[in-house]
C-alpha cells in the first residue's frame, strides 16, 4: 500500500544517515534515479542554491539514490552539494515508500526510482508527497509547500 500524508514516515539508515535523528526538524527526503545525470543534476544544484531557504523552515534535505557511496560522494564534491546523500544500493528505502517501479524506455522495461519527494514533519510524518517530479523548479515547489505549512 502506498504512503499517504499522515502516515509515520519509514525510517531510513544507511551511510551515516539517520532520518530518526532528525525528530524535530522538517526533512525533505527527495528520490532520485542516478547521481550526475542530467535530470539528477538539475534538481540536486536547484536544492543547493535554496538550501539556506529550507534552513530557514526549519528543514533538512537528503537525497536517496541507488548508487553507490563512492557515486553519491563524487556527485556532493563536484556540485558543492550541502546535503547528506544516502546510497540505497539494495533499493530497501526506495521500497518502503514506494518508489521504485517498473519503467520504461525505448520499449525496454526495467525496475528504478521514480522521482519522487517527500516532506517529513517534525514529527516524522509525511506531510506532502510530490510524484513524478520534474526536475526543473521542483526545489521552489518543495519550499513554497513548506512555508504554506506551519509545523
Amino acid at each position: 500500500m502506498a504512503l499517504q500524508i499522515g502516515d509515520r514516515a519509514p525510517e531510513i539508515r544507511a551511510g551515516g544517515f539517520q532520518l530518526s535523528k532528525l525528530r524535530g526538524k522538517r526533512v525533505v527526503v527527495f528520490f532520485f534515479p542516478k547521481s550526475d545525470t542530467p535530470g539528477c543534476t538539475k534538481e540536486a544544484c536547484e536544492f543547493r542554491d535554496e538550501v539556506k531557504k529550507f534552513t530557514k523552515q526549519n528543514a533538512v534535505i537528503a537525497g536517496i539514490s541507488p548508487d553507490r557511496e563512492e557515486a553519491q560522494e563524487k556527485f556532493i564534491g563536484k556540485y558543492s552539494l550541502p546535503f547528506a546523500l544516502v546510497p540505497d544500493t539494495g533499493h530497501a528505502i526506495a521500497e518502503a515508500y514506494g518508489v521504485w517501479k517498473e519503467k520504461s524506455m525505448y520499449g525496454r522495461k526495467y525496475m528504478g526510482i521514480e522521482r519522487t519527494t517527500f516532506v517529513i514533519d517534525a514529527q516524522g510524518k509525511i506531510a506532502k508527497i510530490f510524484p513524478k517530479v520534474k526536475p526543473e523548479g521542483h526545489a521552489a515547489q518543495v519550499l513554497e509547500a513548506l512555508a504554506s505549512s506551519a509545523d
